[in-house]
């Protein structure tokens, strides 16, 4: 993704969304950034307009809310412990604004 194909995208009436893990700096003209970081990697794409993290996972969200994101999110964690993970979230967001909880509807729904 290039600020070319972003620029036509838009000439085409498009609006350009991504998810990425940060550890490129996304290109200027995205509509939509969406970082959600991955354990032991390197970010530096600080800013967007959402930060979703995994949770509980080795990425901590105490402290992070002070970037440049208009958005904060976590999901909990799929797998057997799903409903402990959601607990555990649900918990977190409730004692720290403006963290919000989010949830894989897909999944919640039986939607592979």
């Amino acid at each position: 993704l290039d600020e070319p194909l972003i620029e036509a995208c838009h000439h085409h009436g498009f609006e350009v969304a991504v998810e990425t893990n940060g550890t490129i700096e996304a290109p200027a003209g995205i509509d939509w950034i969406c970082v959600s970081p991955k354990p032991n990697s390197q970010w530096t794409q600080t800013s967007g307009d959402e930060l979703k993290l995994v949770f509980p996972m080795e990425v901590v969200p105490d402290g992070l809310d002070r970037l440049d994101f208009k958005h904060f999110f976590l999901q909990p964690l799929d797998g057997p412990d799903l409903e402990d993970h959601t607990a555990t979230a649900r918990e977190w967001c409730r004692r720290h604004p403006p963290w919000r909880l989010s949830l894989q509807t897909h999944k919640l729904l039986g939607i592979p």
